[in-house]
């Protein structure tokens, strides 16, 4: 990449990060009149929100729901903009045919989630560590770490109760979809924002203003706003001066859990009714949560969580095919799985400049997202779903982060005046 040009050297405003918060740090900026420049390391922009063509159809890597549908300001935006939103409901909680799943075993572990749901709310332990919330030897834990693993990127034992229910608190069952892909839809917000890809930031340091260093030159702007990963924040990528230990200490305690997703194109899509879904395993927490033709489309789309998304992932594409194709073999039969043809399974712990998929308070350090989400000074502040207190692990949260955090520059920039 050729060095920064002279106009992408001195904004009012550097952005350190190209995703969901970024985008909309930027564009808030931009409407109040600031100079801004989205600075982001990957080739493209959306971060984890990642739309690709597969087959013909619109597929997203990384985010797929908009949760919380009654209240996500990105649903008032994308219908202001005439997308086309998917309202039906989706298939998670129902077991196609029953299959090795029972009806009555359906609703007993289904009565075990909701129970641990009571006990994490009334009666939660001291240690804030929600696997202790688990009677020892209940037949239902392995499935109950499934569940986190899908839906915290973890297992039960390193989560904290307090930031969960944090999360639980503010949710709704109401979660909708862009067939035209939510990955795209973010990045579509961050058309026209002046913008520096493939450029990664090494330092950023305050003095008069703000001085960013990258592998393509030096930005001198007047305020920085930083919405990298909290595992990059943890890793150290970004040295600043004066030093932010507080805040590096909390990404550190926010670490990412590991979603990862499986696509594979079905030859006979007849075979399987449309908007359909199996769970792999009961009886284990590493199994894969199938979700049959989405949006009608002959595709299997599988994910995979927690530990055994890591184990996986480290161990290639071809381990993770094989995986799944035993999982479905042994739901579906092997006539079926003849059927499948592999296309890609992402690896978003391998994302070098993400290392990971959304954030989890470790057992203890619910407060850490209160820590991370506090502005240094005036001229400095982060965003991204770790800053979130209730919405964190999703796209609107990230987003409010962002125009939180341009609030607070653009005030910021009007007193320095």
């Amino acid at each position: 990449m050729p060095d920064l040009t002279s106009a992408e050297r001195e904004p009012d405003v550097a952005i350190v990060g190209g995703g969901a918060a970024g985008i909309a740090a930027a564009r808030r900026l931009v409407e109040r009149g600031r100079s801004v420049l989205l600075i982001e390391a990957l080739p493209r922009l959306g971060g984890r929100a990642h739309t690709i063509d597969l087959q013909g159809a619109c597929v997203d890597l990384g985010c797929g729901w908009l949760h919380s549908a009654e209240h996500n300001p990105l649903v008032a935006l994308a219908e202001a903009q005439g997308r086309c939103l998917d309202r039906s409901e989706g298939a998670w909680r129902r077991q196609l045919h029953n299959i090795d799943f029972p009806v009555r075993a359906q609703h007993e572990a289904w009565a075990a989630y909701e129970r641990l749901g009571k006990r994490l709310r009334h009666d939660p332990p001291a240690s804030d560590r929600a696997s202790d919330a688990v009677e020892p030897g209940d037949p239902w834990r392995p499935f109950l770490d499934g569940l986190s693993s899908f839906l915290n990127g973890v297992e039960l034992d390193q989560l904290s109760i307090r930031d969960f229910l944090a999360y639980d608190d503010a949710a709704t069952d109401t979660n909708w979809r862009l067939p035209s892909g939510y990955g795209a839809f973010i990045v579509d917000q961050g058309a026209g924002v002046p913008t520096a890809l493939e450029t990664r930031v090494t330092a950023i340091r305050e003095g008069q203003g703000v001085t960013l260093e990258t592998d393509r030159g030096t930005i001198r702007a007047r305020a920085a706003i930083v919405a990298v990963s909290s595992n990059i924040l943890a890793r150290g990528d970004i040295r600043f001066v004066p030093a932010l230990d507080d805040h590096l200490h909390a990404a550190a305690r926010l670490p990412l859990g590991l979603d990862n997703k499986v696509f594979l194109a079905m030859s006979e899509p007849d075979a399987l009714p449309p908007e359909s879904h199996l769970l792999g395993q009961l009886d284990r927490a590493g199994t894969g949560s199938y979700y049959l033709r989405p949006f009608g489309r002959p595709l299997v789309e599988v994910f995979l969580g927690g530990t055994l998304a890591r184990d996986l992932e480290a161990a290639g594409d071809a381990a993770t095919f094989d995986f799944v194709s035993a999982e479905l073999r042994e739901l579906l039969g092997s006539a079926f799985v003849g059927s499948l043809t592999p296309l890609m399974a992402t690896r978003w712990g391998h994302e070098p400049t993400i290392l990971g998929s959304y954030s989890h308070a470790e057992p203890g350090h619910a407060d850490a997202r209160a820590v991370l989400a506090r502005p240094p000074s005036s001229r400095i502040c982060f965003a991204g779903e770790a800053c979130s207190a209730h919405d964190y692990s999703t796209v609107h949260g990230a987003w409010e982060s962002g125009l939180a955090a341009a609030d607070w520059i653009d005030r910021g920039l009007g007193a320095a005046r």
